[in-house]
Protein backbone atom coordinates (compact mmCIF):
# COMPACT_ATOMS: atom_id res chain seq x y z
CA UNK A 1 0.00 0.00 0.00
CA UNK A 2 0.96 3.43 -0.83
CA UNK A 3 0.34 6.33 1.45
CA UNK A 4 1.14 9.70 0.74
CA UNK A 5 2.27 12.09 2.65
CA UNK A 6 -1.14 14.62 0.76
CA UNK A 7 -2.90 14.12 -1.77
CA UNK A 8 -4.41 16.78 -3.17
CA UNK A 9 -6.20 15.15 -6.34
CA UNK A 10 -8.36 13.41 -3.74
CA UNK A 11 -9.68 16.99 -2.54
CA UNK A 12 -10.17 17.87 -5.67
CA UNK A 13 -11.50 15.45 -7.56
CA UNK A 14 -15.39 16.37 -6.19
CA UNK A 15 -14.95 19.96 -6.70
CA UNK A 16 -13.65 19.93 -10.45
CA UNK A 17 -16.34 21.12 -11.77
CA UNK A 18 -17.27 23.73 -9.82
CA UNK A 19 -13.23 25.32 -9.55
CA UNK A 20 -13.35 25.07 -12.79
CA UNK A 21 -16.54 26.89 -13.53
CA UNK A 22 -14.94 29.68 -11.39
CA UNK A 23 -11.71 29.85 -13.36
CA UNK A 24 -13.92 30.42 -16.51
CA UNK A 25 -15.74 33.08 -15.09
CA UNK A 26 -12.50 34.81 -13.72
CA UNK A 27 -11.15 34.80 -17.01
CA UNK A 28 -13.68 35.89 -18.78
CA UNK A 29 -14.43 39.12 -17.12
CA UNK A 30 -10.71 39.66 -17.83
CA UNK A 31 -10.04 41.40 -14.03
CA UNK A 32 -7.34 39.18 -12.78
CA UNK A 33 -5.43 41.48 -9.88
CA UNK A 34 -7.61 42.70 -6.50
CA UNK A 35 -11.36 43.00 -8.04
CA UNK A 36 -14.56 41.68 -6.79
CA UNK A 37 -13.76 38.30 -6.17
CA UNK A 38 -10.71 39.48 -4.06
CA UNK A 39 -13.13 41.33 -2.02
CA UNK A 40 -15.72 38.97 -1.76
CA UNK A 41 -12.96 36.44 -0.11
CA UNK A 42 -12.06 38.50 2.56
CA UNK A 43 -15.39 39.09 3.59
CA UNK A 44 -16.13 35.71 3.72
CA UNK A 45 -12.42 35.16 5.60
CA UNK A 46 -12.76 38.17 7.69
CA UNK A 47 -16.08 36.67 8.65
CA UNK A 48 -15.14 33.13 9.70
CA UNK A 49 -11.92 34.46 11.25
CA UNK A 50 -14.23 36.69 13.50
CA UNK A 51 -12.20 39.79 12.18
CA UNK A 52 -13.51 42.51 10.84
CA UNK A 53 -11.41 42.97 7.95
CA UNK A 54 -9.17 40.67 5.79
CA UNK A 55 -6.70 42.11 3.20
CA UNK A 56 -5.93 39.66 0.25
CA UNK A 57 -1.76 39.39 -0.25
CA UNK A 58 0.25 37.21 -2.82
CA UNK A 59 1.79 34.98 0.20
CA UNK A 60 1.77 34.07 3.38
CA UNK A 61 5.22 35.56 3.67
CA UNK A 62 4.33 38.97 2.47
CA UNK A 63 1.15 39.25 4.63
CA UNK A 64 3.58 39.03 7.84
CA UNK A 65 6.03 41.54 5.91
CA UNK A 66 3.00 43.67 4.96
CA UNK A 67 1.92 43.53 8.50
CA UNK A 68 5.31 44.22 9.43
CA UNK A 69 5.81 47.27 7.43
CA UNK A 70 2.41 48.65 9.06
CA UNK A 71 3.19 48.77 12.13
CA UNK A 72 6.52 50.68 11.40
CA UNK A 73 8.99 48.07 12.28
CA UNK A 74 12.72 48.53 10.77
CA UNK A 75 16.31 48.61 11.41
CA UNK A 76 17.50 49.31 14.97
CA UNK A 77 13.81 47.40 15.92
CA UNK A 78 13.25 43.99 17.23
CA UNK A 79 10.73 41.11 17.10
CA UNK A 80 10.18 38.11 19.79
CA UNK A 81 9.17 35.13 18.61
CA UNK A 82 9.84 31.16 17.94
CA UNK A 83 12.93 29.56 16.23
CA UNK A 84 10.44 26.49 15.59
CA UNK A 85 8.71 27.64 12.68
CA UNK A 86 9.44 28.12 8.74
CA UNK A 87 11.68 30.55 7.45
CA UNK A 88 9.48 33.52 6.45
CA UNK A 89 8.50 34.00 10.10
CA UNK A 90 12.46 35.15 10.41
CA UNK A 91 12.59 36.15 6.86
CA UNK A 92 10.03 38.96 7.50
CA UNK A 93 11.78 40.19 10.32
CA UNK A 94 15.53 39.98 8.55
CA UNK A 95 13.77 41.83 5.27
CA UNK A 96 12.60 45.10 7.30
CA UNK A 97 16.41 45.80 8.76
CA UNK A 98 14.95 44.47 12.24
CA UNK A 99 16.52 41.73 14.51
CA UNK A 100 14.76 38.63 15.52
CA UNK A 101 14.53 37.80 19.64
CA UNK A 102 13.65 33.72 19.74
CA UNK A 103 12.11 32.46 22.77
CA UNK A 104 12.23 28.98 23.30
CA UNK A 105 8.82 26.12 22.63
CA UNK A 106 6.74 24.37 24.90
CA UNK A 107 7.78 21.23 24.29
CA UNK A 108 4.37 19.67 24.33
CA UNK A 109 2.39 22.30 21.71
CA UNK A 110 5.60 23.00 19.86
CA UNK A 111 4.44 26.81 20.13
CA UNK A 112 6.12 29.96 21.47
CA UNK A 113 6.36 29.38 25.56
CA UNK A 114 5.27 32.45 27.83
CA UNK A 115 7.01 31.84 30.58
CA UNK A 116 10.06 32.08 28.17
CA UNK A 117 8.63 34.94 26.43
CA UNK A 118 8.65 36.55 29.61
CA UNK A 119 11.82 35.81 30.68
CA UNK A 120 13.08 37.80 27.94
CA UNK A 121 11.15 40.63 28.33
CA UNK A 122 11.94 40.91 31.96
CA UNK A 123 15.61 42.26 30.86
CA UNK A 124 14.07 45.58 29.72
CA UNK A 125 14.79 45.85 25.79
CA UNK A 126 12.99 48.53 25.10
CA UNK A 127 13.88 47.48 21.43
CA UNK A 128 11.51 44.40 21.23
CA UNK A 129 8.40 46.53 19.49
CA UNK A 130 6.29 43.54 18.99
CA UNK A 131 5.38 39.69 19.48
CA UNK A 132 5.07 37.24 16.29
CA UNK A 133 3.18 33.90 18.28
CA UNK A 134 3.63 30.98 16.00
CA UNK A 135 0.21 28.79 15.68
CA UNK A 136 2.27 25.83 14.67
CA UNK A 137 0.97 22.78 13.02
CA UNK A 138 -2.73 23.84 13.24
CA UNK A 139 -3.36 24.12 17.12
CA UNK A 140 -3.16 27.73 18.94
CA UNK A 141 -0.38 29.36 20.85
CA UNK A 142 -1.55 30.48 24.12
CA UNK A 143 -3.16 33.66 23.57
CA UNK A 144 -4.78 34.25 26.84
CA UNK A 145 -0.95 34.83 28.44
CA UNK A 146 0.96 36.18 25.26
CA UNK A 147 -1.84 38.95 24.81
CA UNK A 148 -1.33 39.58 28.65
CA UNK A 149 2.38 39.94 28.10
CA UNK A 150 1.58 42.41 24.79
CA UNK A 151 -0.63 44.50 27.16
CA UNK A 152 2.14 44.48 29.89
CA UNK A 153 4.91 45.43 28.05
CA UNK A 154 2.89 47.46 25.13
CA UNK A 155 3.93 45.13 22.33
CA UNK A 156 2.19 44.81 18.99
CA UNK A 157 1.21 40.92 18.25
CA UNK A 158 1.03 39.89 14.73
CA UNK A 159 0.01 36.37 14.58
CA UNK A 160 1.52 34.22 12.37
CA UNK A 161 -1.52 31.88 11.33
CA UNK A 162 -0.01 30.44 8.28
CA UNK A 163 -1.07 26.71 9.93
CA UNK A 164 -3.95 27.81 11.69
CA UNK A 165 -7.10 28.87 9.43
CA UNK A 166 -10.26 28.04 11.70
CA UNK A 167 -7.82 26.79 14.57
CA UNK A 168 -9.55 28.27 18.00
CA UNK A 169 -8.18 29.21 21.28
CA UNK A 170 -10.43 28.89 24.82
CA UNK A 171 -11.34 32.33 26.24
CA UNK A 172 -12.35 31.77 29.45
CA UNK A 173 -15.21 34.51 30.41
CA UNK A 174 -18.29 34.92 32.52
CA UNK A 175 -20.38 31.63 33.01
CA UNK A 176 -18.38 29.75 30.39
CA UNK A 177 -15.86 29.46 27.50
CA UNK A 178 -15.69 31.30 24.34
CA UNK A 179 -13.83 30.14 21.25
CA UNK A 180 -11.62 32.39 19.19
CA UNK A 181 -10.57 32.40 16.24
CA UNK A 182 -6.52 32.52 15.31
CA UNK A 183 -5.76 35.88 13.52
CA UNK A 184 -8.63 37.51 15.80
CA UNK A 185 -6.17 38.38 18.88
CA UNK A 186 -3.55 40.54 17.77
CA UNK A 187 -3.46 43.82 15.65
CA UNK A 188 -3.09 41.40 12.43
CA UNK A 189 -3.42 37.69 11.97
CA UNK A 190 -1.64 36.55 8.73
CA UNK A 191 -2.49 33.51 6.88
CA UNK A 192 -1.00 31.47 3.99
CA UNK A 193 -3.07 29.64 1.17
CA UNK A 194 0.07 27.58 -0.19
CA UNK A 195 -1.24 24.90 -1.93
CA UNK A 196 -0.55 22.12 1.12
CA UNK A 197 -2.39 24.20 3.57
CA UNK A 198 -5.56 23.27 4.71
CA UNK A 199 -6.60 25.54 2.49
CA UNK A 200 -4.76 25.57 -0.05
CA UNK A 201 -5.12 27.82 -3.58
CA UNK A 202 -3.53 27.00 -6.35
CA UNK A 203 -0.63 29.14 -6.66
CA UNK A 204 0.85 31.41 -3.95
CA UNK A 205 -1.49 33.59 -1.65
CA UNK A 206 -2.45 34.84 1.38
CA UNK A 207 -4.66 36.90 3.93
CA UNK A 208 -4.10 40.05 6.52
CA UNK A 209 -7.10 39.92 9.19
CA UNK A 210 -6.93 43.08 11.16
CA UNK A 211 -9.93 44.80 13.81
CA UNK A 212 -9.71 47.95 12.64
CA UNK A 213 -10.28 49.92 10.01
CA UNK A 214 -7.60 52.40 9.93
CA UNK A 215 -4.79 49.96 10.18
CA UNK A 216 -6.93 47.58 7.90
CA UNK A 217 -7.07 50.96 5.28
CA UNK A 218 -2.89 51.51 5.93
CA UNK A 219 -2.72 48.02 4.48
CA UNK A 220 -4.41 48.15 1.50
CA UNK A 221 -2.31 51.00 0.52
CA UNK A 222 0.78 49.08 1.61
CA UNK A 223 -0.18 46.23 -0.96
CA UNK A 224 0.32 48.23 -3.83
CA UNK A 225 3.13 49.93 -3.41
CA UNK A 226 2.02 52.86 -1.00
CA UNK A 227 0.16 54.34 -3.83
CA UNK A 228 -3.13 55.94 -3.13
CA UNK A 229 -4.39 57.21 -5.69
CA UNK A 230 -2.89 55.42 -7.64
CA UNK A 231 0.67 56.99 -8.81
CA UNK A 232 1.27 58.80 -6.11
CA UNK A 233 3.44 57.28 -3.20
CA UNK A 234 2.79 58.69 0.41
CA UNK A 235 4.18 55.86 2.09
CA UNK A 236 6.52 52.80 0.69
CA UNK A 237 4.98 49.90 0.28
CA UNK A 238 5.18 46.75 -1.82
CA UNK A 239 3.77 44.45 -4.47
CA UNK A 240 1.42 42.61 -2.33
CA UNK A 241 -1.76 42.26 -3.98
CA UNK A 242 -3.64 38.97 -4.36
CA UNK A 243 -4.76 37.14 -7.97
CA UNK A 244 -8.37 36.94 -8.57
CA UNK A 245 -8.33 33.63 -9.95
CA UNK A 246 -6.74 32.15 -6.78
CA UNK A 247 -9.24 34.24 -4.68
CA UNK A 248 -12.14 32.51 -6.49
CA UNK A 249 -10.23 29.20 -5.86
CA UNK A 250 -9.68 29.26 -2.38
CA UNK A 251 -13.56 31.07 -1.87
CA UNK A 252 -15.22 27.91 -3.15
CA UNK A 253 -12.71 25.71 -1.08
CA UNK A 254 -13.46 27.55 2.12
CA UNK A 255 -16.95 26.60 2.44
CA UNK A 256 -15.44 22.57 2.67
CA UNK A 257 -13.31 23.82 5.00
CA UNK A 258 -15.32 22.81 8.27
CA UNK A 259 -15.72 19.40 6.41
CA UNK A 260 -11.78 18.80 6.42
CA UNK A 261 -11.24 19.74 9.86
CA UNK A 262 -13.25 17.24 11.15
CA UNK A 263 -11.64 14.87 8.94
CA UNK A 264 -8.61 15.55 10.06
CA UNK A 265 -9.50 15.50 13.77
CA UNK A 266 -11.23 12.17 13.39
CA UNK A 267 -7.61 10.93 11.95
CA UNK A 268 -5.50 12.15 14.64
CA UNK A 269 -8.16 10.47 17.15
CA UNK A 270 -7.69 6.99 14.92
CA UNK A 271 -3.94 7.68 15.28
CA UNK A 272 -4.31 7.92 18.84
CA UNK A 273 -6.53 4.74 19.45
CA UNK A 274 -4.30 2.69 16.71
CA UNK A 275 -1.13 3.71 18.16
CA UNK A 276 -2.36 2.61 21.97
CA UNK A 277 -2.34 -1.13 20.67
CA UNK A 278 1.27 -0.47 19.76
CA UNK A 279 3.31 -0.58 23.01
CA UNK A 280 5.00 1.95 20.94
CA UNK A 281 3.41 4.57 23.34
CA UNK A 282 4.15 2.77 26.74
CA UNK A 283 7.67 2.10 25.63
CA UNK A 284 8.43 5.81 25.02
CA UNK A 285 9.29 5.05 21.60
CA UNK A 286 6.86 7.03 20.00
CA UNK A 287 4.96 10.50 21.33
CA UNK A 288 1.79 11.98 19.38
CA UNK A 289 1.03 15.42 19.30
CA UNK A 290 -1.14 16.64 22.17
CA UNK A 291 -4.70 18.49 21.88
CA UNK A 292 -4.45 20.77 24.59
CA UNK A 293 -7.31 22.42 24.24
CA UNK A 294 -9.89 19.89 23.54
CA UNK A 295 -12.52 19.84 25.64
CA UNK A 296 -13.45 16.00 25.44
CA UNK A 297 -12.33 12.69 23.66
CA UNK A 298 -14.45 13.00 20.50
CA UNK A 299 -15.86 16.12 18.86
CA UNK A 300 -15.46 19.54 20.06
CA UNK A 301 -18.18 22.08 20.67
CA UNK A 302 -20.02 23.72 18.27
CA UNK A 303 -17.63 25.70 16.29
CA UNK A 304 -14.28 24.96 18.25
CA UNK A 305 -11.90 23.98 15.93
CA UNK A 306 -9.25 22.86 19.09
CA UNK A 307 -6.74 21.69 16.50
CA UNK A 308 -6.68 22.06 13.11
CA UNK A 309 -3.89 19.22 12.05
CA UNK A 310 -2.66 21.46 9.20
CA UNK A 311 0.02 18.96 10.37
CA UNK A 312 0.45 15.72 12.34
CA UNK A 313 3.98 15.71 13.96
CA UNK A 314 5.34 12.85 16.11
CA UNK A 315 7.76 12.47 18.23
CA UNK A 316 10.06 9.74 17.96
CA UNK A 317 13.02 7.20 18.86
CA UNK A 318 15.76 7.11 16.14
CA UNK A 319 13.63 9.65 13.95
CA UNK A 320 15.91 9.83 11.16
CA UNK A 321 15.87 5.99 10.27
CA UNK A 322 12.31 5.65 11.29
CA UNK A 323 11.74 8.19 8.26
CA UNK A 324 13.98 6.11 5.74
CA UNK A 325 12.23 3.83 7.33
CA UNK A 326 8.68 4.64 6.06
CA UNK A 327 9.47 6.84 2.43
CA UNK A 328 10.93 3.25 1.95
CA UNK A 329 7.79 1.42 2.63
CA UNK A 330 5.64 3.74 0.77
CA UNK A 331 4.27 6.39 3.58
CA UNK A 332 5.09 9.72 3.07
CA UNK A 333 6.80 11.88 5.81
CA UNK A 334 8.16 14.83 6.40
CA UNK A 335 10.52 16.67 8.88
CA UNK A 336 9.34 19.89 10.06
CA UNK A 337 11.75 21.88 10.75
CA UNK A 338 15.20 19.97 10.79
CA UNK A 339 17.19 23.12 11.13
CA UNK A 340 15.46 25.72 13.66
CA UNK A 341 15.78 29.59 12.96
CA UNK A 342 18.16 30.18 15.39
CA UNK A 343 20.69 27.56 13.44
CA UNK A 344 19.92 29.06 9.88
CA UNK A 345 23.05 29.80 7.92
CA UNK A 346 22.57 33.33 7.06
CA UNK A 347 21.70 34.29 10.51
CA UNK A 348 25.12 32.71 11.75
CA UNK A 349 27.06 34.80 9.12
CA UNK A 350 24.59 38.43 10.26
CA UNK A 351 26.88 37.28 13.48
CA UNK A 352 23.60 36.61 15.43
CA UNK A 353 23.81 35.86 19.06
CA UNK A 354 21.41 34.87 21.61
CA UNK A 355 20.55 32.59 24.11
CA UNK A 356 20.54 28.42 24.10
CA UNK A 357 16.91 27.06 22.99
CA UNK A 358 17.21 23.10 24.19
CA UNK A 359 13.55 22.56 23.37
CA UNK A 360 13.97 23.96 20.11
CA UNK A 361 17.09 22.03 19.04
CA UNK A 362 15.44 18.93 20.73
CA UNK A 363 11.87 19.28 18.53
CA UNK A 364 14.37 19.56 15.48
CA UNK A 365 15.95 16.47 16.21
CA UNK A 366 13.40 14.22 17.23
CA UNK A 367 10.00 15.16 15.04
CA UNK A 368 8.22 13.55 11.95
CA UNK A 369 4.88 14.43 10.35
CA UNK A 370 2.63 11.92 9.06
CA UNK A 371 0.23 11.64 6.82
CA UNK A 372 -3.28 13.16 8.13
CA UNK A 373 -5.61 14.83 5.19
CA UNK A 374 -9.38 14.22 5.47
CA UNK A 375 -8.87 11.52 2.58
CA UNK A 376 -7.32 9.05 4.13
CA UNK A 377 -8.96 5.67 5.19
CA UNK A 378 -8.62 3.90 7.94
CA UNK A 379 -6.81 1.27 5.89
CA UNK A 380 -4.19 3.76 5.47
CA UNK A 381 -4.01 4.72 9.21
CA UNK A 382 -3.61 1.30 9.67
CA UNK A 383 -1.34 0.93 7.75
CA UNK A 384 1.25 3.57 8.71
CA UNK A 385 1.08 2.74 12.26
CA UNK A 386 1.79 -0.91 11.75
CA UNK A 387 5.05 0.25 9.56
CA UNK A 388 6.03 2.62 12.66
CA UNK A 389 5.76 -0.42 14.68
CA UNK A 390 7.45 -3.03 12.71
CA UNK A 391 10.31 -0.32 12.45
CA UNK A 392 10.77 -0.97 16.18
CA UNK A 393 10.20 -4.19 16.20
CA UNK A 394 12.46 -5.32 13.60
CA UNK A 395 14.91 -3.26 16.05
CA UNK A 396 13.89 -5.51 19.21
CA UNK A 397 12.84 -2.09 20.50
CA UNK A 398 9.18 -3.45 20.99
Amino acid sequence: MRVPLLDLGEQLAPLREEILAEITRVMDSSMYILGPDVVKFEKNVAAYCQTQRGIGVSSGTDALLCALMGLGIGPGDKVLTSSYSFFATMGSILRLGATPVFADIDPQSFNISPAKMREILKQGDKDIKAIIPVHLYGQCAAMDEIMALAAEYDLAVVEDAAQAIGACFPVAEEGGVRWQRAGSFGVAGCFSFFPSKNLGGMGDGGMITVQDEAFAQELDVIRVHGGKPKYCHGVLGGNFRLDAMQAAILDVKLRYLPEWHRGRRQNALTYEALFAETGVLEKGLVQLPPALYRPYADEPVAGADYHIYNQYVIRARERDALRDYLLAHDVGVEIYYPVPLHRQECLVKMGWQGPALPETDKAAAETLALPIFPELSKEMLEFVVAQIAGFYRDRGML
